[in-house]
């Protein structure tokens, strides 16, 4: 979610104000405690996926709907409880990919990529003989979604990506609008920010984040007060993760992996029913380059949603869940 899938600033707020689970996870190598059965959460179980442990919840029966949370580095936890009036017709798969959440944790930064988080996708399908799945793919996740579609299209039937990105070129600029919005909008925190940079700590630096205190809730949302229902969901961030896949500056300069993708060539070949999603008042996910999903992949179903910035399924449940249920009843 960084600056385009969510600021670390934001990283921090959510995993501060949540005591559900570490910030770090533990160990490396080892998983977080199991959780308890809250009201939003069913009796989850550990899957072993390209040998790791990973944390997975499921609900419902029928098709599954397995989705993919944000971050990279954030546990699925905000996706609850908003995804479970869908469990009537399928079965809704929430998970932690490797390293967040629940999950086991890596011994060493390397192992911590964009290309394992999408075998890891195929890797649980596999392990849950989910058969040929639905997966929905928020911020972040959205983006690990397209890549999964475009290298195993015989697994997916449906895809629907949610505020997300097709390339890293199009991370890069809503890095660069999100600073902006920034700059304009809180000049003393961009001051401070300025400073510290100067003195050579970037991103991923314990000084760069202790300094990035505006309140995220203004990049996010189209009601900031919305920002509360998403603290509610719970969750945790591994900020490791975010720093080994986006960059050790990724909330300036996307690097790696993130950096090479580029999937706008690729899109309109997908044969699967698509959908996209996009909220107007997104400013981590820029609408003036999400509306370029009808140029790439003419083929999806375009839904904006006006009231909404990142998290459509937050600010305008009800219509966000028809909009899913229609698509995923008539495709």
């Amino acid at each position: 979610m960084q600056r385009l899938l969510v600021p670390v600033a934001f990283l921090l707020a959510l995993s501060s104000l949540v005591s559900s689970q570490s910030s770090s996870g533990g160990s490396a190598g080892a998983p977080s405690t199991a959780p308890s059965v809250s009201p939003q959460h069913q009796k989850g179980d550990y899957v072993t996926v390209n040998g790791a442990r990973l944390w997975y919840e499921s609900e419902g029966s029928g098709e599954a709907l397995v989705l993919i949370a944000g971050g990279p580095g954030i546990s699925h936890d905000y996706f609850h409880p908003y995804f479970s009036v869908l469990r009537d017709s399928f079965r809704v798969i929430y998970f932690d990919a490797f390293g967040r959440g629940k999950s086991d944790r890596a011994k060493n930064l390397s192992e911590y990529t964009f290309a394992r988080d999408v075998e890891d996708v195929e890797g649980l399908r596999k392990a849950l003989n989910l058969g040929k799945i639905n997966v929905l793919g928020h911020s972040y996740g959205g983006t690990a979604a397209q890549s999964y579609a475009l290298r195993f299209p015989d697994s997916v039937r449906r895809l629907i990506v949610v505020d997300s990105s097709f390339s890293g070129e199009m991370w890069q600029a809503n890095n660069d609008n999100s600073n902006n919005e920034l700059r304009n909008q809180f000049p003393e925190t961009w001051e401070k920010i300025r400073q510290v940079r100067e003195q050579g700590f970037n991103t991923c630096s314990k000084e760069y984040q202790e300094v990035s205190d505006f309140p995220p809730a203004f990049l996010m949302f189209y009601n900031a007060s919305n920002f509360e229902k998403l603290i509610e969901g719970g969750g945790s961030l591994n900020n490791d993760v975010y720093c080994a896949i986006v960059g050790p500056d990724a909330d300036f300069m996307v690097s790696g992996e993130i950096s090479k993708l580029d999937f706008r060539q690729d899109l309109g070949k997908l044969r699967m029913p698509m959908l996209i999603m996009e909220g107007r008042f997104d400013r981590v996910v820029s609408p003036s380059w999400a509306v370029q999903y009808k140029r790439y992949a003419p083929q999806a179903q375009f839904v904006m949603f006006e009231k909404s910035g990142h998290f459509p399924f937050i600010e305008e449940t009800d219509y966000a869940m028809r909009i899913l249920r229609d698509f995923l009843d008539k495709q």
